[in-house]
């Protein structure tokens, strides 16, 4: 047994266990610890991977060399990709999954990860000296020494959950809370503040009325999460199933507000906006006569069911009195109640880039510790902290994805930049690149980096570079190969669509928003032997190709704008003023950025309360 480690992580969730396995895999002597090792990458509350921006920072994740996407595809009892209907820059992937399954092969692939290990304990304080972190010290009273620590505490640190006026400490139901790191950072003068989450009953399949539901199957094509080259979703499929709450839910739901933690002053912290409670959906839509509901299998055989959109920590009475209305539930019986939890966080303005905190070096916060709330983010940052806790120990750039490469970037930008007023969950909107960081080019992006740090394995690296082949060999072609009227006009007429005049590239008939390369190779015989002669990964290369070609303009637009942008992250600021001593600049900004001290003039203008003039003033004090 060794007690001297380069990196230690804190906590294996869904953070954790990306940081562990990044540093790891870069060659650092890692230790993960847990409270329990049955609980690995648990997921907490819905047993699902991705969704709108969520699926992105999960291929990104993959494109990197990390793990969540290919557990997940390989789990998975329903897949989806979201807004098919819009745009391919707000597509998204999103599966279900077996979390049984899911915790296993995440403790199988941190098992059998060369150079990283496992205590189950419970941190209770970090060893310091001299502004550096050296190691933690835990429950069992053992000493690890370490070069870097991640922290990755979940709900955790002082977790303490409400069910009505029941009051239990712990980071989930029957785990568990931590104690002692919270109040030591604070001492360290770290700036600790209160959320708020929650997560809905889970119900017993067997006493629901499936035949007064409606089914939502899962799409069955090429679509999966991770860029590697293997067919996905090996696990029986299961289809999802759609209710509604009523006025006689809402009726039983508004009598028991006075029993409620979050409207009874017992809960004080700040929950998701966007992932409200049921109590407060009755309370903020007073006119909404229903409210949609999502009954989604927690595994391939299990007979749990996790009620989307039902969040709720009502006394368990109220809970079940409410959802007894809904007549496919009134034969309800569930295994446990919904309940909200309450939990420390702190300022993730206090970190770096990096996801190195400021005050003390080598120590990495990764997750909901930093104010975020969902297994993406989490995972997201984890394989950044994992990385540079790595580079911290042995050398090397900082791996920092810029908001144009990622949305793991546009995550930790507005994290450190503009900090959290509520539990912080990412959007499709929240990235102004929405073209540049699309679900189907994550590997396109991020795994040359991936690649470049040791993370990415030689395979992802020429699969990749066989995969862009591919897609500008068929590009090529759409621009070289003529189309003659009187071969397709007879076909374009039988679609009721415009018939051409003259002759045209093939790249100008697939720009058509009518038509798509699949459809065209029906009645091109060249184009149809060309797709044939792809040999693996036909219908991804096919999709990215499409996507290039249709929406070029938009992508070459989007990318000047990202140049343009670029040139003021190269302006570094860092050190260069005393902010308090620029009266020419507002009070607001002045105190904020002297609180945040931003890298850059770029990160400077996305500060709440900087203005474009405050920014101007900064530009001329650097002579530009």
């Amino acid at each position: 047994m060794e007690f001297i480690y380069d990196v230690i992580v804190v906590g294996a969730g869904h953070a954790g266990c990306e940081a562990a396995s990044a540093a790891a895999r870069l060659g650092s002597k890692t230790l993960l610890v847990t409270q329990d090792m049955n609980k690995i990458a648990q997921m907490s509350c819905n047993p699902a991977v991705g969704g709108i921006a969520k699926g992105q920072i999960v291929r990104e994740i993959d494109a990197l060399g990390g793990q969540m996407g290919i557990i997940t595809d390989m789990t998975a009892i329903q897949f989806r990709m979201l807004n098919r209907s819009k745009g391919p820059a707000v597509w998204s992937p999103r599966s279900q999954s077996d979390r049984m399954r899911f915790s296993e092969m995440w403790r199988s692939v941190l098992e059998n990860t060369p150079n990283l290990y496992m205590w189950q304990d419970t941190v209770s304080r970090l060893l310091i000296k001299d502004g550096e972190v050296r190691g933690v010290v835990t429950n069992m009273g053992v000493t690890f020494e370490a070069r870097s620590v991640v922290l990755t505490n979940g709900t955790f640190l002082n977790g303490l959950i409400h069910i009505g006026a029941v009051q239990l400490p712990g980071g989930r139901i029957s785990e568990a809370a931590s104690y002692g790191l919270s109040e030591q950072l604070a001492q360290l003068g770290f700036t600790v503040g209160r959320m708020k989450t929650g997560t809905p009953v889970r119900i017993d399949g067997r006493s629901i009325h499936f035949d007064e539901s409606t089914e939502q199957k899962g799409d069955d094509d090429f679509h999966k999460f991770s860029y590697l080259d293997f067919t996905p979703r090996p696990l029986r499929q299961r289809s999802c199933w759609t209710i509604y709450t009523n006025e006689k839910v809402h009726e039983i739901l508004r009598r028991g507000l006075p029993d409620s933690p979050l409207y009874n002053g017992q809960i004080k912290s700040i929950g998701p906006r966007y992932c409200p409670s049921i109590e407060t959906k009755i309370v903020t839509f007073p006119d909404k006569n229903e409210h949609q509901l999502f009954l989604e299998p927690e595994g391939e055989t299990t007979q749990e069911y996790y009620l989307n959109g039902f969040s709720s920590s009502l006394p368990i009475n109220i809970q079940i009195a409410a959802l007894q209305q809904i007549p496919a539930l009134r034969d309800l019986r569930i295994y446990r109640p919904g309940y909200a939890i309450e939990y420390d966080y702190f300022d993730p303005t206090q970190l770096l880039h990096t996801l190195e905190t400021k005050r003390v070096k080598r120590l990495f916060f990764a997750g909901q510790i930093n104010g975020t709330t969902g297994y993406e983010e989490a995972a997201g940052q984890g394989i950044v902290a994992g990385i540079n806790a790595h580079i911290a120990c042995h050398g090397g750039a900082p791996f920092v994805p810029g908001r144009n490469e990622a949305y793991i970037g546009v995550l930790i930008d507005d994290l450190v930049t503009k900090g959290v007023d509520e539990p912080y969950r990412m959007f499709t909107s929240r990235a102004e690149y929405r073209i540049l960081l699309r679900q189907d080019d994550a590997d396109v992006r991020l795994t040359g980096k991936g690649y470049d740090l040791g993370l990415a394995s030689p395979e992802r690296k020429a699969l990749l570079d066989a995969k862009l082949s591919a897609i500008n060999d068929l590009i090529e072609f759409a621009h070289s190969y003529s189309v003659r009227p009187s071969h397709v006009n007879t076909a374009l007429e039988h679609l009721s669509l415009q018939p051409l005049r003259q002759g045209v590239k093939l790249y100008d008939l697939i720009m058509r928003p009518q038509l798509n390369i699949a459809t065209l190779a029906t009645f091109i015989p060249a184009l149809k032997s060309r797709l044939h002669s792809i040999s693996s990964r036909r219908d991804e290369i096919i999709e990215a190709a499409e996507i290039r070609i249709k929406y070029s303009g938009y992508i070459e637009r989007e990318r000047l704008i990202a140049d343009k942008i670029a040139r003021l992250e190269n302006i570094r600021i860092k050190d260069k003023f005393d902010y308090l001593s620029i009266h020419q600049i507002s009070t607001e900004a002045r105190q904020k950025l002297q609180r945040i001290q931003p890298e850059t003039i770029a990160q400077a203008s996305r500060i709440p309360g900087v203005s474009p003039s405050d920014i101007n003033i900064l530009l001329l004090l650097l002579g530009r």
